[in-house]
């Protein structure tokens, strides 16, 4: 068996998963990815039939690096690289910071793609969920996904904040195609992925965030200790 026989098997699901099954393959697909990039939706739900959505562009790099690229409806940044979080909005000429410790971002499920987390850590137990239980807006899965839900470990740093459970959807190829984040009070977070791209050059400077002149830095750490 060659070596791209060889990573395909690695990737490939049975006819029936089952979770273990799953999240290996999962790992599989991005175990050994130094970059990524795609395109993502996200949606936000404030369980009162409120809520928002953008979309834009997102890049990993290895190890626990992020950077989303919010092109609609408004311009923004989310940074991770590798130490601090940054979110900067040109329209406020304001960029916050906090330590990655710090930060209780629901981005940070996702950091897996970028090296600095697992589910074995993040999650108390994974199930493969029903097409009904794991439907967003109404929309069944596609023949063949698979979803992994996620009962988070309590207290986890990880995590940060109050999340009930996290689903992972799956294609049949392992890519990770949607993510959902659960909060109390019906509040939910979703993420759609698509147009993966691995082990692209992607330039140094896109992990590193240089405040334009002009721009104000807040530390969320210092903002929290005057709020208390």
């Amino acid at each position: 068996m060659n070596f791209v026989l060889c990573v395909l098997a690695a990737v490939a699901l049975p006819a029936t998963p089952n979770a273990n099954a799953v999240r290996r393959a999962l790992e599989a697909r991005y175990r050994h990815a130094a970059t990524l990039k795609a395109a993502f939706y996200e949606r936000f739900s404030d369980g009162k039939g409120g809520g928002q959505a953008e979309s834009g562009t997102v890049y990993f790099s290895r190890p626990g690096r992020m950077r989303w690229e919010y092109e609609s409806p408004e311009r923004k940044l989310f940074l991770v690289d590798g130490a601090n979080v940054w979110f900067y909005v040109p329209a406020d000429h304001t960029a916050s910071r906090a330590k990655m410790k710090e930060s209780s971002d629901w981005r940070t499920p996702i950091a897996l793609l970028a090296g600095k987390a697992d589910l074995a850590k993040l999650c108390s137990s994974l199930e493969i969920v029903d097409s009904a239980s794991a439907s967003a807006n109404g929309k069944l899965l596609a023949a063949g996904d698979s979803v992994l839900r996620c009962k988070p470990r309590e207290a986890s740093d990880e995590l940060g904040g109050a999340i009930t459970d996290v689903l992972f959807e799956t294609d049949p190829e392992a890519h990770l195609i949607r993510v959902v984040i659960r909060q109390p009070g019906n509040l939910e977070t979703e993420f759609r992925f698509g147009n993966w791209q691995e082990n692209i050059p992607i330039p140094e400077i896109k992990f590193h965030f240089e405040p334009p002149p002009g721009v104000e830095i807040v530390d969320e750490e210092k903002l929290a200790g005057e709020l208390h």
